[in-house]
């Protein structure tokens, strides 16, 4: 649990009630590699943030065709984001593509903590905030690239994200075949 508190203190104070507040709200779990841990048409009632592993966030396209929507790894926040703060029905599932150790909290829990601690309102605040600057920089760009910059753009986010993720998987997000991105990484 240590990470996780680094992480928060990263943005935040965390003083000796908060962190006490921490410790005995947010769970540990450990989760096997390829399951499926949080899944669509039901409400997400939880925040993950991940001490190790790797896993991702993904949605089925016209029934059938399975799209992967974001890669996480290691010391970052995970949920089905318009489930969990909305509550809402997700549209996506969460998948382990590694054995994962996870730090989660519910969603009452999260409020809770919210409510009594002004530094972890902080906190929230900014964890909001710092995925929308992502989205927001990351996909208005994203739209107008070719499928070789797009490539590159997630290396740039996750250089070693081939040793972890299949490539089945990185094709899906970036919107191109197997094919494609075979001939992309044969020209790196």
């Amino acid at each position: 649990m240590e990470d996780l508190l680094r992480h928060l203190r990263l943005k935040s104070e965390v003083t000796t009630d908060l962190e006490e507040a921490i410790r005995s709200t947010f769970k540990t779990e450990h989760i096997q590699k390829k399951v499926v841990f949080e899944k669509a048409q039901q409400v997400c009632r939880k925040l993950y943030f991940i001490s190790t592993g790797c896993l991702r966030t993904y949605y089925y396209a016209k029934g059938d065709k399975q799209v992967s929507s974001w890669f996480y790894t290691e010391k970052q926040f995970v949920t089905s984001w318009s489930s969990f703060y909305g509550n809402q029905v997700s549209f996506e599932y969460l998948e382990t593509l590694e054995e994962c150790e996870l730090y989660s909290i519910d969603v009452t829990d999260f409020q809770n903590l919210i409510r009594k601690h002004p530094t972890f309102e902080r906190f929230a605040r900014l964890l909001v905030e710092e995925q929308m600057v992502f989205l927001d920089t990351y996909f208005k760009g994203y739209m107008f690239l070719s499928a070789k910059e797009r490539y590159e753009l997630l290396l740039s986010y996750f250089p070693a994200i081939e040793l972890r993720v299949g490539l089945g998987q990185i094709a899906s997000f970036l919107g191109i075949s197997i094919e494609t991105l075979s001939r992309i990484r044969s020209k790196k």
